[in-house]
């Protein structure tokens, strides 16, 4: 089996948002040198002043799932959040990941076969994608979410609850590199979305062969890489303190392939910031 590459050019059509060629000039010419080379200091003074709660998440949880759940909901009540939420390139192109994600992994559930799909999240959260996709799809599922916090379960119990899904989804705190000590049954796919971008590569090769340890083959493997194309990195290093490893959809899938995953698939969100990758378990982990 092969252990390819390949982009799909004609993505799922799920209502992306996107910004007019102005609208990018604009931000590649002025908006980000501003963000990126205002003082930082000064940045969030203002954004402190502004009673930003999409900062304030990020200093307390970097990339945590609260400032995670406001990107997604774009629902802000203070100027300086709907400026940063709305009109922002990286919270545009993660709800733009997180419709993508959704309908793949539907599909990925319409499709499985098994009755019953068990899908497995590491890395979960309060499991938004996963909820929604599990909604989406047509057959039966069931889903095990996996994180090292706990502190996002009951929003996302309460995610689950009004989506009708409460019977159907289990939260387990725990490692995910020790899967095989409390999952009792095979996944038939596994998500591991928003959570490479925060891992070096040993760490990604580790979580990658702890899923492979515990899928059948063939299996799927959703998993994301982000691209520095949009234009913030020096912002969110130096004013939120959130450090992010920038892959290729190849670089990545070259780690993923090392836990015993190949013919990939790569479906870009229209910004071009995500990837979200399909894999396969294709043999056993070296």
């Amino acid at each position: 089996m092969s252990g390819e590459l390949i982009e799909n050019r004609d993505p799922p059509e799920v209502g992306f948002e996107t910004f007019s060629a102005l609208q990018r000039a604009f931000k590649r010419v002025f908006v980000n040198p501003l963000a990126n080379y205002l003082p930082a200091g000064l940045t969030r003074t203002m954004l402190r002043f502004g009673k930003s709660e999409l900062a304030a998440a990020n200093w307390s949880e970097p990339g945590g799932w609260r400032s995670m759940v406001i990107s997604y909901n774009g629902l802000c009540k203070q100027v300086a959040d709907k400026i940063l939420v709305k009109a922002g390139t990286v919270p545009t192109a993660l709800r733009n990941r997180k419709r993508l994600a959704a309908r793949l992994l539907a599909d990925l559930i319409d499709s499985d076969g098994s009755g019953s799909t068990h899908v497995l999240c590491l890395g979960a959260g309060p499991g938004q994608i996963i909820t929604e996709a599990m909604a989406q799809a047509k057959t039966a599922s069931h889903a095990t979410l996996v994180d090292i916090n706990s502190d996002s379960f009951d929003f996302g119990r309460k995610l689950a609850a009004k989506r009708g899904l409460s019977e159907r989804v289990r939260f387990i705190q725990a490692d995910v590199r020790d899967l095989h000590e409390y999952l009792h049954e095979k996944p038939h796919v596994v998500k591991m979305l928003g959570i490479c971008e925060y891992l070096n590569d040993e760490q990604i090769v580790g979580i990658a062969r702890a899923a492979a340890d515990v899928m059948p083959d063939g299996a799927p493997i959703v998993f994301n890489s982000i691209s520095k194309s949009h234009g913030t990195d020096r912002f969110f290093r130096c004013v939120f303190g959130l450090h992010m490893n920038h892959r290729s959809p190849g670089e990545l899938s070259g780690l993923m392939r090392q836990a015993g995953f190949g013919n990939f698939l790569a479906h870009r969100e229209p910004l071009g910031v995500y990837h979200v990758i399909i894999g396969r378990k294709v043999r056993a982990a070296d």
